[in-house]
């Protein structure tokens, strides 16, 4: 059989997981197919699929890229060159794709793509290590480096945005969050103007605040505990210019920003 990637958070939901291509791709299709024809490029890319890899072996991101060139003519692409360490201009497509930063990932989506050939998806930025014997030393020190510490790379033609844990601007994260305030948005804002610099987009995650009640198997590390401090950071993000944000309550993001 073709192997096939399904979308899944969790090892125990595999049985009857929808394909990518039933649940996505064929999902946006309309969407795609009436953007194309409009060909009003400067509003592209309209959707960007974040694919968070659970297993990099190489069949899987085999299956991916082969999936991705079925729907070639959709995304926001970049020529594959000689010289990876230079950031060619995109090529805009109504979707962009992105991938991680595991090495698996880059090799499959850029250095076995054959020079002269496109580029489907784009990484992320490897992580600048943060030094510490334990989590609570390794936290403590993630709020002591700075941003250009904490990026500490160019964008290249492959990497092309950063992701970070809310526990890079604020201590421990959501479940420790205080008030918002004015150091934070300073601590943000050079976190997005530093990424900026450097040629990436940045995303933070995940921006949730929820109670018990709305509770929809969301993550509790993510919880900054209600809707009103959710939407506290969420007003900051957008403010300071962060290009990706994610949240489990995008419909509740929207009627923020509105």
């Amino acid at each position: 059989a073709v192997p096939q990637s399904v979308v899944a958070h969790d090892d125990d939901a595999l049985d009857g997981a929808p394909t990518l291509d039933a649940h996505f791709f064929a999902r946006i299709r309309p969407i795609m197919e009436r953007a194309l024809a409009e060909n009003r490029r400067d509003t592209w890319p309209l959707i960007t699929l974040n694919l968070d890899f659970k297993d990099n072996t190489p069949a899987h991101l085999d299956a991916v890229w082969a999936l991705l060139g079925q729907y070639e003519s959709w995304l926001t692409t970049a020529p594959r060159t000689a010289t990876p360490a230079r950031a060619e201009p995109l090529v805009p497509g109504p979707l962009l794709v992105l991938t991680g930063s595991d090495t698996a990932q880059r090799r499959r989506f850029h250095d076995d793509v054959p020079v002269g050939a496109t580029l489907r998806a784009f990484g992320a930025m490897s992580p600048a290590p943060v030094r510490g014997a334990t989590k609570a030393l390794r936290a403590r020190r993630a709020m002591q480096m700075t941003s250009a510490q904490h990026i500490d790379a160019r964008a290249d033609n492959f990497a092309r945005w950063v992701n970070f844990p809310w526990s890079v601007i604020e201590a421990g994260g959501q479940k420790t969050a205080g008030s918002w305030i004015s150091a934070d948005s300073v601590r943000l804002h050079a976190f997005v103007q530093r990424a900026h610099a450097q040629g990436f987009w940045i995303r933070f995650y995940t921006l949730d605040g929820f109670t018990a009640a709305e509770d929809r198997g969301f993550t509790a590390a993510y919880n900054f505990g209600s809707r009103a401090a959710a939407a506290t950071r969420w007003r900051a993000a957008v403010t300071s210019g962060v290009d990706f944000v994610a949240t489990d309550q995008y419909a509740d993001f929207t009627a923020r920003q509105r």
